[in-house]
């Protein structure tokens, strides 16, 4: 697989105004990205979240698009599962989605989607950055793209919502509370729960272009965890600036882990009798402990892949997965979304509530998590951490690890693909030898640094 310089597990990110996240270098990927992959309808699509530098990629991504010929169109801020879910129905060659998901303001990405709404491998980004630092673009005069807007993507996304709700009151009675992150979810998630008669209260749907994640949001929930205990809510919801990614507290203002909610999904589209025998997918940094709920309480098969939601939803579509999501919080029902989609899997979440009648803190958790250290060390770059994570003696230390863990559990040392940090991550049936694992790790890393 082609090794990328600039393209992460989920695009390019970095500082709005700082290369890679500069006008030129989004102008220079368009022109790329129109050479290599805008050659049947020559069209795209460009959405962005709230941030205040989304307006200026936009424009970029748009010069370079139109003066390679390609048609755009601009679909304005809305949320990365909506665009995942309807580029199918654009006739594009493919979408661009303009988000730094959970990072402060300053920060900016950009995400390429696939006209089948699923992202592209690591070698066709490979190519395009071999484009991009090769310049040698040629451009025609009679060859020059249209840029207009086009509204229909978020109107085809909240009527594929609302069909997915079914019936129009069926969360009465259900009180919830919604952090938006002053993201793509303010208006549309607000609005969608209210139609199905849930009684919303409303936290970050105030977006103002700089304070989109900011201390809100699935990244900062004690609002969230205080507000659904102030106001006595069944359930609390805070979603990520792009609408991705989310986290859940229970009636309590207890936040409940992913692999949790994982857990929950699968049992309950099983008892609901929407999910036969369908496996579920999480990746290598989910605690052991969901995969042995899956195994032996659902019956049904697991499977673990490695870090990154692209990575969950290809293996969901090879084994024909229906769950599937990662500890962080994305979170996929492929039945309603091509990707981590925060408000389907809220939507879901709440339809079980009503199913089970229950409390959230009488269901959950559905199984005792297995021993864990989890370390996010901190380097001056994500040069730096590609660099360690590579080095030799490290990997052997971690083959090393691993095999002590063999048959109890599983060591792993991955780089973030969004900021500098080197993940390591140990899990296991014994306490004593994930703290002495994890240990060797860490000091390996920091010998290393």
């Amino acid at each position: 697989m082609a090794k990328n310089k600039w393209f992460g597990t989920d695009g390019v990110r970095g500082v709005a105004n700082v290369f890679p996240i500069t006008a030129d270098f989004a102008m220079k990927l368009a022109m790329a990205a129109a050479e290599k992959i805008c050659n049947k309808k020559h069209k795209v699509a460009i959405a962005r979240d709230t941030r205040i530098s989304g307006q200026m990629l936009e424009a970029a991504l748009s010069a370079g698009f139109a003066a390679k010929g390609v048609d755009v169109l601009l679909l304005g801020v809305i949320p990365t599962p909506a665009v995942t879910t309807v580029t199918p129905d654009l006739d594009v060659d493919m979408s661009v989605m303009i988000t730094a998901s959970h990072n402060p303001y300053k920060d900016n990405g950009i995400k390429l989607i696939a006209a089948d709404g699923y992202k592209f491998n690591d070698d066709l980004t490979a190519e395009l950055e071999f484009l991009i630092e090769k310049g040698e673009f040629v451009f025609d005069s009679n060859k020059i793209g249209s840029i207009r807007k086009d509204n229909s993507a978020l109107e085809k996304y909240e009527a594929i919502a609302l069909s997915t709700a079914g019936e129009k009151n069926q969360l009465q009675g259900l009180k919830i509370v919604v952090d938006c992150a002053n993201g793509c979810f303010a208006e549309i998630m607000p609005k969608l729960f209210s139609e199905m008669g849930a009684d919303v209260v409303k936290i970050g749907c105030d977006p103002d272009g700089f304070n989109i994640n900011r201390d809100c949001g699935s990244q900062h929930v004690d609002a969230m965890l205080d507000k659904v205990k102030k106001v006595k809510a069944d359930i609390g919801v805070a979603v990520d600036g792009d609408g991705d990614r989310i986290k859940v507290c229970n009636e309590k203002g207890e936040l409940i882990r992913s692999e949790q909610l994982i857990a929950f999904l699968a049992k309950y589209l099983q008892e609901s009798g929407e999910l036969k025998s369908s496996p579920v997918v999480s990746t290598v940094l989910s605690n052991t402990g969901l995969e042995k709920f899956v195994l032996n309480n659902l019956g049904l098969k697991y499977y673990s892949t490695p870090v990154g939601e692209r990575y969950v939803v290809e293996k969901m579509r090879q084994e024909k997965g229906v769950v599937g999501g990662e500890e962080s919080g994305h979170i996929v029902l492929s039945d309603y979304s091509r990707s981590g989609d925060a408000m389907m899997v809220a939507l879901v979440l709440a339809k079980g509530l009503k199913f089970y009648k229950k409390k959230m803190s009488e269901i959950f958790p559905l199984f005792e998590f297995e021993p864990l250290v989890f370390e996010n060390p901190r380097f001056e770059s994500r040069e730096k951490v590609r660099s360690i994570v590579a080095n030799s003696e490290l990997q052997n230390v971690l083959a090393q690890c691993q095999m002590r863990l063999q048959g109890v559990g599983r060591a792993v040392i991955h780089p973030s693909g969004t900021e500098p940090l080197i993940r390591v991550w140990v899990c296991g049936n014994n306490e004593c030898l994930v703290n002495e694992i994890s240990k060797i790790l860490l000091d390996k890393i920091e010998e290393l640094r």
